[in-house]
């Protein structure tokens, strides 16, 4: 699939109105959907709780919290890539903490293309992280298989008396002659036994 077809959902925490049209103008929503609203942090993390966003765009600083530390809780999660909108005057000062977490960031005032910029970077980033999640979730089933083959030869090994390669060589000589995964005479043997 290519990146133009791909919908990121957004969650914008701003407690400005004018700040929030003019992001707003900025997403189209064939290209950005949802685009839920917080007014702060608190109020962000409760949207957080409620459903994962691939982006957040957080406009500092807020009522309640600056918003550097919720930016950088977030590029510790899995998937959400934050920007932080910060004031040119101490951008250098927010870039250097935030840079080193993963944390966009962006100088407001900005131009419209500087901000269309930073979406296709995020959406660049966005799904690398995709990659990466379908990598882990590829080894976590992958082990999670080896210790049900290994649960299942060690079965073997201690109720049919099986040296480690005589149950090795029966795990595999039924898949092949069941034509199913090792993974499926795995279980089967672990229900068997017990």
């Amino acid at each position: 699939m290519e990146i133009k077809e791909r919908v990121y959902s957004v969650l914008i925490v701003s407690s400005s109105e004018k700040f929030n049209q003019a992001l707003l103008g900025l997403l189209p929503t064939s290209n950005y959907s949802p685009i839920c609203f917080a007014g702060n942090v608190s109020a962000a993390k409760r949207e957080m709780l409620e459903r994962e966003f691939d982006f957040v765009f957080i406009n500092t600083p807020l009522p309640d919290d600056f918003g550097i530390k919720f930016a950088v809780d977030l590029s510790h999660g899995k998937s959400t890539v934050a920007l932080v909108f910060v004031r040119s005057e101490i951008y250098s000062e927010v870039y250097e903490k935030a840079v080193v977490h993963g944390v966009l960031t962006l100088p407001k005032p900005t131009s419209a293309q500087a901000m269309n910029q930073a979406f296709d970077w995020m959406c660049a980033i966005r799904e690398r992280l995709r990659r990466q999640e379908k990598k882990t979730l590829s080894m976590e089933e992958k082990m999670e298989e080896i210790r049900l083959i290994n649960r299942a030869k060690w079965l073997l090994i201690g109720e049919l008396k099986m040296t480690e390669s005589e149950a090795h060589r029966y795990l595999e000589k039924q898949a092949m002659d069941r034509c199913v995964t090792r993974r499926e005479i795995a279980e089967n043997i672990i229900k068997t036994y017990q």
